[in-house]
């Protein structure tokens, strides 16, 4: 039975499990009509906030039409979740003009809570906007220009200045793509652009042989920032998105220490293999506590589902495993 604990949901390794991850024996957590409107409800992000939890939620109505929408939960579990999309003010720019908006990640800094998301502006790039309430949001300026997906922050200044990571891209479904990191020192303009990693031959590790993109908000350790993050392979039966880890250098994270090569997480429950969008896991969001974690992914791009972890374990799996 799966209870909170030590601040965040958890359910302990079923019998047999040899795995470094496994998933949440009540996936999935949401569902795709859990709101009135919705066809789909998943690539969503939660944070704690206050005595449980926050979250931005990707939700595809029934005209297909991407947004963003707000909800809360007491256990990380059970969410309630505004049936209205986001309404953004302005925040450092009067141009918050958005077409869509779709897989947010948040990050909190300081007392502010971050958004990222994917962005329609003359096709898609990086969106950012923050609130303090999860009640009251106002948008900044795009990041990047278009075309640019999975914009990821840092929860910490890197040298004295934010710093985001994405994965440059076309106006497609992109069939390529390799993970980058910028700086801002204003969270308004963005440089120093550097690539981190790239995809791998398919001879090396197939599963991310086609595109990779940050996933969850890096998380900080002893050995690096730990950063889960999705691999795609082109498969005969077209696009298969897995969840694979990698530790950056902890003062420059452009720096991959270790990587991967196989993977941690890769579709295999029926909710992951079967929705609109078949065989993907998706990560977007991550909870610990220093020793556990527990990762929040969209499953098939139709719902929410949730996988359980170590992190010594995870961080043992990623060297001993690693490209």
């Amino acid at each position: 039975m799966s209870i909170k604990k030590n601040n965040i949901p958890w359910e302990n390794r079923p019998e047999g499990c040899k795995s470094p991850m496994w998933r949440y024996s009540q996936n999935p957590i949401i569902g795709r009509y859990d709101i009135d409107c919705s066809n789909s409800i998943f690539n969503s992000a939660v944070v704690p906030f206050e005595d449980g939890y926050a979250g931005v939620f990707r939700c595809d109505n029934r005209a297909v039409q991407m947004n963003i929408f707000a909800g809360f939960s007491k256990d990380g579990l059970k969410w309630d979740i505004n049936p209205s999309p986001i309404v953004f003010k302005e925040g450092n720019t009067s141009m918050i003009e958005s077409a869509y908006k779709y897989d947010p990640r948040v990050t909190k800094i300081g007392d502010c809570y971050w958004i990222t998301w994917c962005n329609g502006y003359h096709g898609p790039t990086i969106g950012i906007g923050y609130t303090y309430d999860f009640k009251e949001f106002f948008q900044c300026e795009n990041a990047f220009l278009p075309f640019n997906r999975n914009g990821v922050l840092f929860p910490e200044k890197i040298d004295g200045k934010y710093a985001m990571l994405s994965r440059p891209s076309d106006n497609g479904h992109t069939p390529f793509g390799d993970i980058f990191i910028s700086y801002s020192p204003d969270m308004k303009y963005w440089g120093k652009h550097r690539c981190v990693m790239k995809v791998t031959p398919f001879e090396d590790s197939a599963w991310q042989c086609t595109k990779i993109g940050a996933g969850s908000v890096p998380i900080k350790t002893k050995d690096g920032w730990l950063m889960f993050y999705h691999g795609v392979i082109t498969t005969c039966n077209g696009f298969r998105y897995s969840m694979g880890a990698a530790l950056l250098d902890l003062e420059n994270p452009a720096k991959v220490l270790y990587r991967t090569k196989s993977y941690l997480l890769a579709p295999a429950a029926p909710y992951e293999l079967a929705g609109d969008v078949p065989n993907v896991v998706f990560p977007c969001a991550a909870l610990d506590d220093g020793e556990k974690v527990a990762i929040y992914y969209g499953a098939a791009d139709t719902v929410v589902a949730v996988a359980f972890g170590y992190i010594d374990e995870i961080i043992d799996y990623i060297k001993n495993n690693s490209l």
